[in-house]
């Protein structure tokens, strides 16, 4: 399984924590205000909102939250105006990690990211020197209790899906960008729900490392994603399943 595939199996169980779960609220409040902000507040004709709603929707996150988000983003309540960055991170042992952040003050967010590489023997990479190790593509995560594998494979695969993989309790699914809303919109015609989906930055290769090694970058992307601006990271870590006991022995 995929490095992104196995970093987003490790989200979906910390997510289960109160406090996560709160920073996964904000995220999402996020997302949709940039997306109305950006392309109007009408989910039909504003594709990423429509997006945003249905990641926020399969997260729970309550419909007057979702009411009110839109309405920041649109202007028509007040609200804190965010910017997207993203930052290219050199961590141990040579693994490539990109970070999405959406913030109010970004001398503050970078500051932070900053701090939090130098603690963990990381650091800040020029830009384009970490991305080309990706590609953007499309991806979903689906609940192996919602649907049987054959039906789900037939429904992608013929929306422009390329892969479909099952991680425990999930199958992930990634398409070309362009295949992108083909797949969400079949996925919704066949009442098929997903936990997730978004555009993501998938590698192109995965570095494995020795015990001990892959424990302190796991250390490095839970601090990261830790950090309140940050939306979503990705990374060439092919990470195996003992990655969260590792990472806690290490620390």
């Amino acid at each position: 399984m995929s490095g992104h595939s196995k970093w987003a199996t490790i989200r979906r169980k910390k997510e289960k924590t109160d406090a996560v779960r709160g920073r996964l609220f904000s995220r999402l409040t996020r997302e949709i205000i940039v997306a109305a902000r950006d392309g109007g507040g009408d989910p039909a004709a504003n594709a990423s909102l429509r997006s945003a709603i249905d990641n926020a929707r399969s997260s729970n996150l309550p419909n007057e939250n979702i009411e009110r988000a839109i309405r920041r983003g649109t202007g028509d309540l007040p609200g804190v105006e965010y910017e997207a960055a993203t930052y290219e991170v050199y961590a141990p042992g040579g693994v490539a990690v990109l970070v999405d952040t959406l913030t109010d003050n970004r001398n503050r967010t970078v500051g932070e990211i900053r701090h939090i590489l130098s603690k963990n023997n990381a650091s800040l990479a020029e830009t384009g020197s970490v991305s080309w190790q990706f590609d953007a593509k499309g991806t979903f995560i689906v609940e192996t209790a919602d649907v049987e594998e054959d039906d789900l494979m037939m429904v992608v695969l013929d929306a422009g899906a390329e892969d479909m993989e099952q991680e425990g309790d999930v199958f992930f699914i990634t398409c070309p960008v362009e295949a992108f809303a083909g797949v969400r919109d079949a996925l919704q015609t066949a009442e098929i729900p997903f936990r997730d989906a978004s555009i993501t930055q998938v590698p192109k290769n995965y570095i494995q490392l020795e015990p001990g090694e892959q424990g302190k970058v796991v250390r490095l992307l839970e601090a990261i994603e830790e950090q309140d601006d940050v939306q979503r990271l990705s990374t060439n870590l092919d990470i195996r399943e003992d990655a969260l006991d590792e990472a806690s022995e290490g620390a």
